[in-house]
């Protein structure tokens, strides 16, 4: 039997509230029996069955795209977040934010040298995030009205397949499940503590909000996907390209990142393992999120993101 490409999505039919893994063939929806979590927990015997319904679905197969709400596709007990993790992003940040007088040639070329350094002999840095953050790709995304600095941060996640403890680069990648695209939404006023500087970072607050982890839609198995260092991410703001880089531009790779977060902490089947945002932020571009925006995210093999954006709305009263 031919094996067919496909897959995995959650969604809810219309008028029903229930939540269910499909394998997504083409553009037919077939619904599965298994919650998201026991498929990849149990990959080791769900792989062939899967295949197999695949490999068997007709063209009238499940349900159509059209006639389903699709939500994000998985749901990780853990999420962990990537900083400071593609080279041209933490360049371009350097030289906007150097000091007056600064000649910015200067340093862009001792920002590469540090971070060519970093690659090898540094380790990633990580921060975890909630999943009570995490949306569909295409819920709308609401900005709370206690900022106006809302930037967007489109990355590549994998999704651990087996548990994940003290393992090698060489091995990590046979710990990946598949991966999906995620939308790492920042307050960018947040980020630092003014207040308790020595402490430094809130990714707590800046990261967290509701909705502020858009995901999906598609969970695309491993073995599909092909080298996850080569890959771009795209993200179009009102048809407007800001973010556009290969995930060759990565300082650490996706199977370092896991063999880097697995010394300290068991990844487990179903977690999510963000690698990172590519240059083009708004916070580069002078221009952060307001009301009516649209993002139009894309990573290869993955589908797309369509997320428009609005002001949230305070009634008198309500607490800030």
């Amino acid at each position: 039997m031919a094996e067919a490409t496909y897959s995995l999505i959650r969604f809810q039919e219309t008028g029903d509230s229930k939540a269910r893994a499909g394998l997504l063939v083409g553009d037919r929806v077939v619904a599965l029996n298994e919650e998201i979590n026991t498929l990849i927990e149990h990959w080791d015997t769900t792989e062939s069955q899967l295949d197999a319904i695949a490999a068997s679905a007709g063209e009238d197969a499940g349900l159509a795209m059209a006639d389903v709400e699709v939500l994000a596709p998985v749901e990780p007990v853990q999420v962990l977040q990537t900083g400071a993790n593609y080279r041209k992003h933490v360049i371009d940040l350097a030289a906007a934010h150097r000091e007056p007088g600064q000649d910015e040639d200067e340093v862009r070329d001792r920002t590469a040298a540090m971070m060519d350094k970093r690659a090898g002999q540094g380790t990633p840095y990580f921060f975890i995030g909630l999943p009570t953050a995490i949306a569909s790709a295409t819920d709308d995304l609401t900005l709370p009205a206690y900022s106006k600095s809302h930037d967007w941060e489109l990355e590549l996640a994998a999704v651990i397949g087996r548990t994940a403890f003290r393992v090698t680069p060489e091995e990590a990648l046979d710990y990946v499940f598949g991966y999906t695209m995620v939308n790492d939404i920042t307050t960018r006023e947040y980020v630092f503590r003014k207040d308790m500087p020595a402490i430094g970072s809130d990714w707590y607050r800046a990261k967290n909000a509701p909705g502020f982890l858009p995901t999906g839609p598609l969970l695309v198995p491993a073995k599909f996907f092909g080298d996850p260092q080569d890959v771009q991410v795209t993200l179009k703001l009102n048809g407007k390209a800001m973010q556009d880089e290969s995930t060759s531009d990565m300082i650490f790779g996706v199977a370092k990142l896991i063999s880097e977060a697995s010394q300290i902490m068991p990844l487990r089947p179903g977690d999510l393992v963000l690698t990172g945002s590519p240059a083009g932020n708004g916070q580069h571009w002078g221009r952060l999120l307001q009301d009516g925006d649209v993002m139009e995210g894309t990573i290869t093999g993955l589908g797309t993101q369509l997320i428009h954006c609005k002001d949230e709305v305070v009634t008198e009263g309500s607490q800030q």
